[in-house]
């Protein structure tokens, strides 16, 4: 597998976090039953934990977890997150990164679908505090074709229901790929905030 370029994906959900503004941080996201703060903690918590899969380090004891929940969101976010984002682009651009096995969270995978992964999350989590906030996203386009033929290739097991993303929502194959993305894991590319 080659080497996936995260820098591009991650320095576009920078530039988003970058224009939330604190009033916004209760709103609703395309994600659902995720607030945009609820959203911000999963992001930085995402980081720190694929960091360590790329790495192939254990996540240190009290490490920051990728939950949904707003009360753990640190003050310091808005340095806290790019920095960490920073991070995990270049720690998935070693190519030793992609081979064999690692962690990721409890669930051991072969690294170079934990790349996948974790380039999906970033992607379409970045679309997602975009979407809520009423920002511009403009994410590399190589990376959202990654994403969308991961998120499209996916079959979860009989017995994990509408697996990771929830049920696909319908988008035209003529539609631009990051709405295709966004219908892939479950979301409406037509969703807009019911304030701004």
């Amino acid at each position: 597998m080659p080497i996936l370029d995260f820098a591009h994906a991650t320095d576009a959900v920078s530039a988003v976090l970058d224009g939330i503004r604190d009033d916004q941080l209760a709103d609703p996201t395309p994600c659902p039953d995720c607030t945009v703060a609820d959203l911000l903690q999963h992001v930085s918590g995402l980081a720190a934990a694929f960091t360590y899969a790329a790495r192939k380090a254990p996540v240190p004891a009290g490490g920051s977890q990728a939950t949904f929940d707003a009360s753990l969101l640190s003050p310091g976010w808005r340095t806290e997150i790019p920095a960490a984002l920073a991070g995990l682009a270049e720690a998935w651009a070693d190519p030793v990164a992609y081979d064999g096995l690692t962690m990721a969270g409890p669930i051991e995978m072969p690294a170079d679908i934990a790349a996948l992964v974790a380039l999906d999350e970033v992607v379409v989590h970045g679309w997602d505090l975009a979407r809520a906030a009423g920002l511009p996203y403009d994410p590399d386009q190589a990376a959202v074709l990654a994403c969308l033929g991961f998120a499209t290739s996916f079959t979860p097991p009989p017995d994990a229901g509408a697996g990771p993303f929830g049920p696909p929502v319908p988008v035209p194959d003529s539609a631009p790929a990051l709405d295709r993305l966004a219908g892939a894991t479950g979301r409406d590319p037509g969703w807009a905030p019911s304030r701004l």
